[in-house]
């Protein structure tokens, strides 16, 4: 009896793990099967994404990034630049807004960049506020306004080292940016009148406009030569910028 009870229990046992082995090894060939698939997409779109780059590469020696016209151009005519350089063979445009945070953080680089690079590469600033931030699109007009009296570079700096005082407020400030009018000497019936003009906001209008057909959705976006550029690092940035030189 004692044999036919060990003989009982041990039946439905060995079935269990029988199907416990089965189970695990289906499992693994599964998992061995995704693992194949998985390496096999990534490759095709690391391949995907070479081509592209090289793509990008091979128009950007002579991609047009200057438009008098149209809608979606790197450069305009009338852009504003922080220095130009008479050979026009390497530009670097950034679309920034000056609320954004990252754009403060990228100043120092762009800064730094001139300094490195400004006899032989075109520095470019076109405008774009976003429209979560309150006075982005103000400080632009403000920026505007003073360009309109030579002082665009001057009111652009003091933007960034009063960005903690004026920025990310949910109310107009308005005031703040008449100060830094007047602490540049500004004429001020004329500022304010270029401030609240029609032309100051159709201006700006144009530099979203432009970035918006250009695919710009945040700030800082950067352009060299007309092609994107999304840098992880300032090394990936004076890479592109020295790739860019030795081939002009």
């Amino acid at each position: 009896m004692a044999a036919n009870r060990s003989t009982s229990r041990s039946t439905p046992t060995t079935s269990t793990s029988r199907k416990r082995l089965a189970a695990e090894q289906e499992a693994l060939r599964l998992t061995r099967r995704r693992n194949r698939l998985f390496t096999g997409v990534a490759g095709g779109l690391l391949a995907l994404l070479l081509g592209v780059v090289a793509v990008v590469q091979l128009r950007g020696a002579d991609s047009p990034d200057t438009a008098a016209s149209g809608v979606g151009a790197t450069v305009r005519e009338d852009s504003h630049r922080l220095n130009d350089v008479a050979d026009g063979k390497v530009t670097f445009v950034e679309f920034l807004d000056f609320e954004c945070e990252g754009c403060r953080a990228a100043f120092p680089v762009v800064e730094q960049l001139r300094s490195t690079y400004g006899d032989r590469v075109s520095f470019v600033v076109r405008y774009f506020p976003l429209p979560g931030h309150v006075n982005g699109e103000r400080a632009a007009r403000a920026v505007e306004a003073a360009a309109q009296q030579g002082q665009f570079e001057a009111m652009y700096r003091q933007m960034y080292e009063t960005q903690t005082q004026w920025g990310e407020q949910q109310t107009p400030q308005d005031d703040a940016f008449r100060d830094l009018a007047r602490k540049l000497g500004l004429d001020m019936t004329r500022w304010e009148a270029d401030y609240t003009s029609p032309a100051t906001k159709a201006r700006i209008q144009t530099d979203i406009d432009d970035g918006t057909s250009l695919g710009v959705t945040g700030t800082p976006s950067f352009f060299l030569n007309g092609e994107r550029l999304e840098p992880k690092s300032v090394d990936e940035l004076t890479v592109a910028i020295e790739t860019a030189l030795a081939g002009s």
